[in-house]
């Protein structure tokens, strides 16, 4: 099992803390492949902890259902399928409408300018070719948009699916999907639709602006 050695350790975090982040990420981006075996003393040699935190690490992985792990057996990354890519997608397009129609009636003017803000982000990333800038704030966007909805069920389950769903790209396309011009269009008819407190134009666009790159990629695939 390759581990890199050059990566840069949080600061301020638990042994425990720092084990999640660095396997988790390993595993969103393709550096510990589908199916590949985790070694603890491997994992604990390279990141500079004891076995414990690794194993704990495990633990929380295992919730987020990106390693399967059999005690007393052994830990390995869960195996995604192309097949996925609906689930995920409509799921997230769902629960991110609901978000949008609640938002729409309860946004203030500083939290719209929040969301341009970074819409226009999201909009420098994909014009100076930042694939990966682009797609983290394409999901900072819809994170903000989510929290002003207040719902903890919508912010919970919308976290663990963005999660597979970055790790489909990196493992299915070897690279972030490059967003489109079209993505930061819809950003701003949201925006505009919050502006007038429209819930059901909210709605509407936003399940359009997640099924649509369900779409494309089911087309690169």
């Amino acid at each position: 099992m390759p581990v890199p050695q050059n990566f840069v350790s949080p600061a301020r975090m638990t042994a425990k803390e720092r084990a999640f982040s660095q396997i988790q990420r390993w595993i969103i981006d393709g550096t510990l492949q589908p199916g590949e075996k985790l070694i603890d003393a491997e994992l604990a040699e390279s990141l500079g902890v004891s076995r414990t935190p690794i194993r704990e690490a495990f633990q929380l992985l295992e919730v987020q259902g990106l390693v399967s792990t059999h005690p007393g057996k052994e830990t390995k990354v869960t195996v995604i399928e192309k097949d996925d890519i609906v689930n995920m997608y409509t799921t997230m397009a769902a629960l991110h409408a609901l978000a949008a129609e609640v938002t729409a009636k309860v946004i203030v003017p500083e939290q719209v300018e929040q969301l341009k803000a970074l819409n226009l982000e999201f909009a420098n990333a994909i014009e100076s070719g930042q694939a990966y800038l682009a797609m983290e704030s394409d999901e900072q966007f819809h994170n903000l948009i989510v929290e002003i909805s207040d719902n903890p069920y919508i912010t919970s389950f919308s976290t663990s699916l963005q999660i597979h769903i970055r790790r489909f790209k990196y493992v299915f396309l070897k690279q972030p999907i490059h967003a489109t011009q079209a993505s930061v269009d819809e950003h701003a008819l949201i925006i505009a639709a919050f502006e007038l407190n429209d819930g059901d134009r909210a709605q509407l666009l936003m399940k359009q602006n997640l099924i649509r790159p369900m779409q494309e990629l089911q087309g690169l695939l």
